[in-house]
């Protein structure tokens, strides 16, 4: 069943344009679709400002999409995560609350298919929060019922005993799988490679973990998160966790030195990319380079963004100038 049922517009052209026909969409209503694009974006800008939803968006992103298995060739971003079989997954529990956010949205622009939606309300969100501009393409054909849904358990763990996170029955725990052993179980079966991993780790300095959800949290609350907005309380992993830099990395060496605030959170999955070299050197790279760290993590974001996509046309598309339009029309009412 889907929680929100509507139905996804086929790409075809009903007008009445000349030279137009009913099978390929004409020059005009591709056009068309693009502003409607522009428009969907804009809003999702205009709504994390208001909102202060921005980790929640990025979370609906990356969980759409970093179920993918290159091996299988399934799962990935296709907007399978509005149906309950997979919004019933593990580290889930919060994705409704997302995608009602963007409802109004999607409404107003019926073109866009929901696998698109979710990844750019992530890009958007990481945008409208500070971070870098992800050059994203579009034109993900969702899927259409929870038949394509992946199995539970592809999505990372917060604390040991790990699931294997891999194979026919990816919730098998491993009682010696190691922190850094289990996301790399969960990003090599994506296809991604070492820098990936540390650079997408770095979206945890946006949002809070909360302690009665993931069972990893030692806090039910800090003075950072006490207050809101949204929700009160959590464990943030940084102070101001509504801001995307670098901030993340810098509190891990701070934290490995006992300089970090003890309130700020530092899971397992987080320490290791100071214990394990490989990681560690892009780690201590972030941390003392934002420019480095918005240039890898926009690479980063935008290959999980399209893992799994069936994207029509092909070679996808892309709404160059949105994040401008964005930028104009919010500077009035909101400072970035």
């Amino acid at each position: 069943m889907e929680l929100y049922n509507s139905p996804l517009p086929k790409q075809r052209c009903t007008c009445t344009a000349p030279g137009s026909s009913r099978l390929l969409v004409c020059a005009q209503c591709r056009n068309a679709t693009k502003e409607s694009y522009r428009a969907a974006y804009v809003a999702i800008y205009e709504l994390v400002k208001a909102e202060k939803c921005a980790p929640l968006l990025v979370r609906l992103g990356w969980h759409d999409s970093g179920n993918y298995d290159d091996k299988t060739k399934s799962g990935g971003a296709n907007g399978s995560i509005r149906f309950e079989k997979e919004l019933g997954h593990n580290g889930n529990a919060a994705i409704p609350s997302a995608i009602a956010l963007l409802k109004p949205i999607k409404d107003r622009n019926p073109a866009i298919s929901y696998a698109d939606l979710f990844q750019m309300a992530s890009a958007a969100a990481i945008d409208a929060s500070g971070g870098p501009k992800i050059d994203m393409l579009y034109g993900r054909q969702s899927s259409h019922t929870d038949f394509e849904c992946p199995p539970n358990g592809r999505l990372p763990g917060a604390c040991a005993p790990f699931h294997k996170a891999v194979g026919a029955d990816p919730t098998e725990i491993d009682e010696n799988m190691t922190p850094a052993e289990h996301i790399r179980a969960v990003f090599y079966r994506m296809g991604l490679e070492d820098v990936d991993i540390v650079a997408l780790s770095g979206a945890h300095t946006l949002g809070r973990a909360y302690k009665d959800r993931s069972g990893a949290c030692p806090m039910a609350s800090t003075k950072y998160t006490a207050d809101g907005p949204g929700t009160k309380g959590g464990q943030s992993w940084t102070t101001d966790w509504l801001k995307f830099d670098n901030t993340y990395y810098q509190e891990l060496l701070k934290g490995e030195k006992g300089e970090s605030c003890p309130e700020l959170l530092k899971l397992a999955t987080d320490t290791c990319l100071l214990t394990d070299p490989a990681f560690r050197v892009y780690t201590e790279k972030f941390a003392n380079s934002q420019e480095d760290f918005f240039q890898q993590y926009a690479v980063s974001h935008k290959k999980l963004s399209e893992l799994g996509a069936r994207f029509d046309p092909h070679a996808g598309f892309s709404i160059e100038g949105t994040q401008g339009v964005a930028e104009r029309v919010v500077s009035t009412t909101y400072k970035k």
